[in-house]
């Protein structure tokens, strides 16, 4: 049987023993951005990074030129680097490259998944599904729980094809798209449950309808976004009239 294309998941630290310095700063870095403590376009200096995470400048340049090349920061030829901008127009391309490529890895799971790849995908779904019921009943802010069992879900869809390089291309992707998400939920005004939204993207891929499963998948990325996109517009509004105010 084909063995599965499981994404690199590089989310979570305590990193392994023999992590390289580079692999440290790179996953120390790359968690800081996606989860939005380093904000868009803030200045990361090295003198300020080393301090912060006890890690040399030479590590940290590499780390740095590896998420240029992620779209997650910005070099800026001899003045450094940022973290990358975040904008509506960015927003839309990075959803339409979604599309696209998670439709493919979705294809290619129900035509070379098995049994396994479908194991993984409902005891993925049970275990998101209990994280959303309790944020849901609470009303409580998102959680970092709720966000790695929600990208468990999404990976474990794409995870049955052969190939490594595109399920990894769909991993960053999506970790490029949650850190709009995380970024937007400041004004979100109460927890939306989508347990329903995910059980509907669960049945179509499970049912081995690839048309059916991409339009869903499609379906759901697009409304996430339309979210996103409104909440940044929030955002700006708010920004205007604070400005306007002063």
């Amino acid at each position: 049987m084909t063995q599965p294309a499981t994404p690199v998941d590089r989310s979570e630290t305590p990193f392994p023993t023999d992590a390289t310095l580079v692999e440290k700063a790179y996953a120390l870095l790359r968690q800081a951005i996606v989860r939005g403590a380093l904000l868009p376009g803030e200045k990361l200096k090295i003198d300020l990074l080393q301090k912060e995470y006890g890690i040399s400048s030479s590590p940290l340049r590499e780390a740095l030129n590896r998420l240029t090349a992620e779209n997650l920061v910005t070099a800026e030829g001899n003045r450094g680097f940022r973290v990358a901008p975040v904008s509506l127009d960015d927003l839309d391309d990075l959803v339409g490259l979604r599309i696209v490529l998670e439709r493919e890895a979705v294809e290619a799971s129900i035509a070379e998944g098995g049994d396994d790849w479908e194991a993984r995908i409902v005891a993925a779904f049970y275990r998101l599904e209990r994280e959303e019921k309790r944020i849901y009943e609470e009303q409580v802010p998102l959680n970092e729980e709720w966000s790695q069992r929600h990208r468990d879900f999404h990976m474990a869809l794409l995870s049955g094809g052969r190939s490594k390089r595109l399920a990894n291309m769909c991993a960053s992707l999506f970790d490029q798209a949650e850190r709009y998400r995380r970024l937007s939920a400041s004004v979100r005004k109460r927890a939306h449950n989508k347990s329903g939204e995910h059980k509907r993207l669960m049945d179509a891929v499970l049912s081995r309808d690839p048309v059916l499963a991409a339009e869903r998948l499609r379906e759901h990325v697009q409304k996430t976004a339309q979210n996103i996109a409104n909440a940044m517009k929030a955002q700006t509004q708010i920004r205007t009239e604070a400005e306007s105010a002063e």
